[in-house]
């Protein structure tokens, strides 16, 4: 038999073969692959859950296709820092998240939704407000599952929070835990990460994260560390002490032989905002070393958190029930009122770092006091003819709540420069919600509906502070790195479908501090675990998200 003639029939062959077909193919997109590579035009295909093939996929054939000719392709963003605990169990479609991208939604700062002992549980449920819902769970991962199982369009991951695991054992009481009280507590942690918890989360400036001392974060994180977890924390201190604060969390991955990240790294209040370069240099000098440390950021130069964050820590012992009985004794209030006027370094005071003026409320668990949504201490200071600090105890007092507010204390050339660092992922510290139902009892931070969309709109676009393919990596390759996370945050063959596609040229925020409740728009389609739950834009009420979890996972 010729040569000549088996190659004719090598060829005929050829021609018959079928074309590979795959479920979906994403075609002629500019390709992001989450690692900081340059783009390129090419195609994705999509089999079952996972990421079938990327690049030129000519002849293939896709049972769904997805025209991507001028918009980036890119994975699934990951919000380091989300509070959807409870809006996920409204409304699982996260809504203002996917549709600025974010296919991973990361909880536990300081507090997490496990492990619940059942005073706990009963605290949860007694102190719900706008959203009302049983607790059938009692450890870290039951929630998390509880979650997939109602139905929720992004994934779920969290850690478990140093604050919770210290009330399971202690209450909200101001003391060190004894030998037997910090064994069992680093059992619950240790159970946590073999249940997939990412590592230990505290949030110090908070009662009852506070009362911890360094060595008790040390030997919780010790734990973390055995399984290759990750300390994360709201610093002591973002204000008068931001530099020690830093030092702490230093010493304790040094300590603890972990990798440490710093929540929302900020310096807060103008008098702090030159402490930014010294707190980069402290950062760069222990990575320097050898330690691994990184931070996260929102792209706002407002925080947002409770009055709570505007009143000493020892006046919140016990909890909200006793917290709100001592401001109604009139010798405690006049103590509480005095150390809100005083500078001090011995607790965070973000009404001070802020100013009155800077403090807009957002928030009331009455519906009595909805009208005052917007409004600032300094305002309803003048209209009442009481001082600030007298409107913020009173509000506690008669809200029976922390009165969520907004608090204006950063500097934007700090957030530009933190945004340049190359070792910052992106968090939007707030909750994923819709623009109806029980959404329009508050005011949300508009980095609720914004964050992600602003950071690739105004400073990647129009300020070209770092560059597309940057962004993308600090979105997503970065932090699943960080997270130790496996097949996600990247555009590879194998790895699980969470996929983006957005116009670079027009994607924006919309939401404002005055109107928060819009969404963000540039979005076109989004992929979770192979289906689609967002369509030229639209939500398709698809609830394909899993629970992520860590790499201590038993099994993992």
């Amino acid at each position: 038999m010729s040569r000549s003639f088996l190659i004719i029939i090598a060829v005929l062959f050829a021609s018959c073969t079928a074309p590979v077909e795959y479920a979906v193919i994403v075609r002629n997109g500019t390709i992001y692959d989450g690692l900081g590579g340059d783009p390129y035009v090419g195609d994705v295909a999509i089999q079952g859950d996972s990421i079938a093939a990327v690049g030129a996929l000519g002849d293939a054939i896709g049972r769904a296709e997805v025209d991507a000719t001028g918009l980036a392709v890119a994975p699934g963003f990951i919000n380091m820092l989300s509070w959807a605990t409870t809006t996920l169990i409204e409304d699982g479609r996260s809504e203002s998240d996917i549709r600025q991208g974010v296919t991973l939604e990361i909880f536990g700062e300081g507090w997490s939704y496990g492990p619940l002992n059942e005073a706990m549980r009963s605290e949860v449920i007694d102190g719900q407000s706008h959203i009302r819902f049983d607790v059938p769970w009692t450890t870290l991962d039951q929630y998390l599952e509880h979650l997939v199982e109602r139905g929720v369009s992004p994934n779920v991951a969290s850690f478990i929070g140093a604050g919770t695991v210290r009330i399971h054992e202690l209450g909200y009481e101001d003391r060190e835990p004894n030998p037997e009280e910090l064994e069992r507590m680093k059992e619950l942690v240790r159970q946590a990460m073999e249940d997939g918890a990412l590592g230990v989360g505290s949030s110090l400036i908070y009662a009852p994260d506070t009362y911890a001392s360094t060595e008790e974060l040390i030997d919780l994180a010790k734990v973390a560390a055995e399984y290759d977890g990750l300390y994360i924390s709201h610093i002591r201190s973002e204000g008068n002490r931001f530099l020690e604060a830093l030092d702490e969390l230093i010493r304790i991955a040094s300590e603890a032989g972990i990798r440490a990240e710093i929540y929302h790294l900020k310096a807060a209040g103008s008098e702090n905002w030159n402490k930014l370069e010294a707190a980069i240099e402290r950062i760069e000098a222990a990575r320097d070393s050898g330690l691994a440390i990184t931070a996260d950021v929102y792209a706002y130069t407002a925080g947002a958190t409770g009055l709570d964050a505007a009143m000493p820590p020892w006046v919140q012992e016990g909890g909200f029930g006793p917290w709100r009985e001592r401001l109604m004794d009139p010798a405690i209030r006049r103590k509480v009122i005095s150390e809100m006027r005083t500078r001090t370094d011995e607790w965070e005071n973000l009404m001070m770092a802020a100013g009155p003026a800077g403090v807009k409320l957002v928030g009331f668990r009455k519906s009595e006091h909805q009208d005052l949504i917007g409004k600032t201490l300094a305002e309803l200071s003048e209209e009442r003819g009481v001082s600030p600090e007298d409107v913020a105890v009173d509000l506690v007092i008669a809200d029976s709540s922390r009165v969520e507010s907004v608090y204006f204390f950063m500097s934007e050339e700090n957030v530009r420069r933190k945004i340049a660092l190359p070792w910052v992922a992106f968090d939007s510290d707030a909750e994923s919600a819709g623009q109806g139902g029980a959404f329009t009892n508050w005011n949300p931070h508009p980095r609720a509906y914004g964050n992600f969309a602003r950071l690739l709109g105004k400073y990647v676009r129009e300020e070209q502070i770092i560059p597309l393919e940057e962004a993308i990596r600090r979105l997503t390759s970065f932090p699943a790195e960080n997270l130790r996370i496996q097949r996600r945050g990247s555009l590879r063959a194998g790895n699980f479908a969470d996929i983006v596609i957005f116009d670079p040229n027009t994607i924006i925020d919309h939401a404002t501090y005055d109107q928060p409740r819009q969404y963000a728009t540039g979005v076109h389609h989004v992929f979770v675990n192979g289906e689609q739950v967002l369509r030229d834009g639209e939500h398709t009420g698809a609830f394909p998200g899993r629970v992520v979890r860590g790499p201590g996972h038993v099994g993992h």
